[in-house]
């Protein structure tokens, strides 16, 4: 008869044998099979994509951001029979894209939260069924802010629609802080065209910046204890005066501007990017020391938008991208492992943007 002891050793031996040999999961690849290869695509010089794949083909597809899991992508889309963009959850296992906007008037920048369950975004279907109105490019290029965007929140396959802000003017641009406890979004509620956060029930509404000019494209760090954005400032009181006039008439000027951080409270901005041209859609790198970018600044009056990597200390850019049309909108996974970005490269059309898969390489 074996002792007690010894059939106990031998039970907990066996089970710590079961759970040191136990298979780990496989982790999750997000190419899905949809996807097509495109290493073919790859630049000279793009050293840091080990390998590179086509997730959309035609049209215009722009500004995909992850899942907090790194399985499914929400972008926004000018497809099928809708005349201007609409809002679209990706999944990345299956390569099911689901419109989850209401297929009326035009939308921008969504975003996940609450754990994947909701997605954000802004609309102005409730300003008009319809597409708003192109802005006037005979003063130049611009962009307009529409003040009948509004901010919403849908689940993920678009149903149980609900609105966030509630107020006259220009609230777009949300994006979310990664514990879910903070919504960026700009807004033109007080003026200027500012930086706000607040929590998804409304309440914390704070006001970031103050400074005349352009504020948009927030994202926070991964720790919550920084935000970077883009941004046009100048204390040339000639420049100012054509910003307002522009402003009066819901529009801006993006041909000019720079990268800022600063604390989540909006204390300590600092200047990162001091480049000609236009620097935008910034995000923090996973270790959050550098914020990875697109901007023209090599040739400031083209579209040759390109991807660059700064260290949050400041210095020089530093190229990820050398295609000659545009990159832009890039984002990391959540595991740091993979990069998303927005592209002209390969388009059968010119001008056609398309999202890519990069494998990142560090």
């Amino acid at each position: 008869m074996k002792h007690p002891l010894a059939q106990t050793f031998v039970l907990v031996f066996a089970t710590a044998t079961l759970a040191v040999a136990a298979p780990k999961p496989a982790a999750f690849r997000p190419v899905p099979p949809s996807a097509q290869a495109a290493d073919t695509l790859i630049r000279a010089g793009e050293s840091h994509f080990a390998h590179l794949w086509q997730l959309t083909f035609g049209g215009q597809n722009a500004e995909a951001y992850w899942s907090g899991d790194g399985t499914k992508l929400v972008f926004q889309s000018m497809r099928d029979e809708y005349k201007c963009d609409q809002e679209y959850v990706y999944d990345l296992a299956t390569g099911k894209v689901t419109m989850v906007s209401t297929g009326k008037g035009r939308v921008t920048c969504g975003y996940f939260y609450d754990h994947d369950q909701r997605v954000l975004f802004a609309s102005t279907h409730l300003a008009s069924p319809d597409c708003p109105p192109e802005p006037d490019m005979s003063k130049g290029y611009t962009w307009a802010i529409y003040p009948g965007y509004e901010i919403f929140t849908c689940k993920p396959d678009g149903s149980d629609l609900q609105r966030l802000t509630n107020r006259e003017g220009y609230d777009a641009e949300g994006t979310m802080s990664v514990d879910g406890q903070w919504m960026i979004f700009t807004s033109k509620r007080d003026g200027d065209v500012d930086l706000y956060k607040m929590h998804m029930d409304g309440t914390g509404l704070t006001r970031l910046t103050d400074a005349p000019g352009y504020d948009g494209g927030a994202f926070f760090s991964h720790d919550g204890k920084r935000i970077c954005w883009r941004t046009h400032r100048t204390a040339d009181s000639l420049q100012n005066a054509v910003f307002r006039d522009l402003l009066n008439q819901d529009l801006v000027r993006p041909s000019s501007m720079d990268l800022w951080v600063a604390d989540a409270d909006g204390r300590h901005a600092k200047q990162l990017t001091f480049k000609k041209g236009a620097s935008f859609a910034p995000f923090f790198t996973p270790d959050d020391k550098s914020l990875i970018y697109s901007s023209n600044w090599e040739t400031p009056r083209g579209r040759n938008f390109d991807l660059y990597l700064v260290s949050v200390k400041g210095g020089e850019p530093v190229p990820v991208t050398r295609d000659p049309d545009f990159d832009g909108f890039p984002m990391f996974s959540p595991n740091g492992k993979w990069l998303v970005f927005c592209s002209n490269r390969g388009g059968k059309v010119p001008g056609e943007t398309n999202i890519f898969l990069a494998e990142w390489r560090p």
